[in-house]
């Protein structure tokens, strides 16, 4: 393995300069940094960097024509190829800070290269912190940082605390694993008040990589729920585990957690927290003096007011959550974290209660896309692991149920067992069919089941929707959660749900005349 040019006194000089990057205004021209990977991310970071005179050279297998058409232009340089081996020209740049994008796991030849040769490993997030003095608020201090994660509810939960905090008169953005890079919004010239950052558990593993300098301080924090996810990335359910934990380290005001999911408490619990902040509960039940919770259909907030002991404060009723398609158990319960974030920063009741009533749900989140001839058809193409469909199907328990996909190394059995018993039919979907359909067999035998062996993904939809079809009854609900990625067959999730919606469209408008053919009979029943 290639090793870096770089002397053991070199390193410690190197080391003394990074400590001392803590501000946009340090000096950081001609530090010698080497960004892993050229798609949003890893082009946000090229851009500040080169800003902030350092030399850059990015290292990537696959890049976008429009990002590798700019590097030049901003004053960095490209390197592109199989990534198999640490490219020559990477040791010889004898980098002082490698910045990965969240897409590059622990495992990658390049990372475990950094790590073994002791060159400093970062991710954009610890980049941002470095440099969120650029564009200060009016009284001179930098933005403050409310971060959010989980295995699920992430993006609901950011736009939810960003809407709210704007609803309250603060100038707020949601930023991060939400599509918008964090840098591009630290660097708006406009600024910010606060900054609600989506964080994935690949971007926590590299700040739990680093402390000090370079990791952040929140004003609050929150990790939603926490269930068996990306384990091929991070080699193990508990090193996964760990990096969500990351969240709530430094934070100085409230650290938000799940009554309901106590691995959340006991991240809370086991935190590095500043002196001061407060652990702060939510949940469907009624809250405790330190909490928010529902109590006969009133979220209510107990954690932020003087008589918290005695009293609570009305957000909103789940009535009025309903009219909005906000009202399932699972997103009531990002309703009340992203209100316990917004409190934090003393956003009032009557603000959050505002912001509820004009927010919608983001496209493919339980989204309804058509209701025909007594049957209810359900995007739910975000959920994208058991732990989010099993959601989805206690929203609409007895759906005919469209599931598969990639699995990432996730055991589907027991969402089968829980939730996929009650299906009136399955539809199963992917390139891991094999898995879900012995799910099936060996936990819920009575529930019908019907695979499309389609390879090719202008077909796949089509068919799992005349399935679907065939199998519901009047009243029914047709649910795609799939509890599975979508790149073995589709561009992403939202490609996924598109192209259900377009599918169902169709079938409704022409299709359906072949609703009662007989061709469709169950996978080996």
């Amino acid at each position: 393995m290639a090793q870096p040019h770089m002397s053991e006194g070199a390193r410690m000089t190197s080391t003394d300069r990074l400590d001392a990057l803590t501000s946009w205004h340090a000096d950081w021209k001609g530090l010698r940094v080497a960004v892993l990977g050229l798609a949003a991310t890893g082009f946000s970071v090229a851009d500040t960097l080169a800003e902030l005179g350092a030399d850059v050279l990015v290292v990537t297998e696959s890049a976008a024509e429009e990002y590798a058409r700019l590097l030049p232009v901003i004053g960095a340089r490209l390197w592109q190829g199989d990534l198999g081996e640490v490219p020559d020209e990477l040791a010889a740049f004898a980098p002082e800070v490698v910045v990965a994008s969240p897409g590059f796991p622990p495992s990658h030849p390049v990372v475990a290269w950094a790590r073994e040769s002791g060159v400093p490993l970062w991710g954009d997030i610890e980049l941002a912190w470095r440099v969120r003095d650029k564009v200060p608020r009016p009284d001179g201090a930098p933005a403050e940082w409310v971060l959010v994660t989980g295995t699920n509810g992430k993006t609901t939960t950011t736009r939810l605390a960003a809407t709210m905090l704007v609803e309250g008169g603060l100038r707020a953005a949601p930023c991060g694993n939400i599509g918008v890079p964090i840098l591009d919004a630290v660097r708006d010239p406009e600024g910010f008040d606060v900054l609600v950052v989506e964080l994935s558990s690949h971007q926590l593993w590299y700040l739990g990589l680093n402390e000090g300098a370079g990791s952040p301080s929140p004003h609050a924090a929150v990790c939603l729920n926490l269930a068996d996810d990306h384990l091929l990335w991070h080699g193990s359910a508990d090193a996964y585990r760990d990096a969500k934990a990351v969240v709530y380290r430094g934070t100085k005001a409230a650290a938000v957690y799940n009554k309901a999911d106590e691995a959340t408490r006991h991240m809370v619990e086991d935190a590095e927290v500043v002196e001061g902040a407060r652990a702060i509960g939510f949940d469907l039940g009624t809250p405790g003096p330190s909490d928010l919770g529902v109590v006969d259909g009133i979220l209510v907030d107990r954690a932020f007011l003087a008589e918290r002991r005695t009293s609570a404060l009305e957000l909103t009723t789940v009535a009025a959550l309903a009219e909005q398609g906000l009202s399932a158990p699972h997103i009531v319960a990002n309703v009340l974290a992203a209100a316990a974030l917004a409190r934090s920063l003393d956003v009032p009741p009557a603000a959050i209660r505002t912001a509820l009533e004009g927010f919608r749900l983001d496209p493919h989140r339980i989204e309804v896309v058509a209701r025909e001839r007594g049957v209810t058809w359900v995007d739910d193409s975000k959920a994208t692991n058991p732990h989010a469909a099993a959601s989805s199907l206690a929203a609409y328990p007895g759906a005919v149920w469209i599931v598969g996909g990639q699995l990432k190394g996730v055991d589907i059995g027991a969402l089968v067992a829980q939730r996929g018993s009650a299906s009136r039919a399955a539809i199963v979907i992917g390139v891991e069919r094999a898995e879900v359909v012995a799910a099936f067999a060996r936990h819920a035998p009575g529930v019908p089941v019907f695979e499309v062996d389609h390879a090719q993904t202008e077909n796949v939809m089509g068919r799992a929707v005349e399935l679907a079809a065939q199998a519901a009854r009047d009243g029914d609900v047709v649910l795609l959660a799939p509890a599975a990625a979508s790149f073995d067959q589709f561009a992403g999730y939202d490609d996924r749900g598109e192209r259900f919606a377009v599918a169902v469209r169709e079938w409704n408008e022409g299709g359906a005349r072949h609703e009662h053919d007989d061709d469709a009979t169950p996978d080996g029943r």
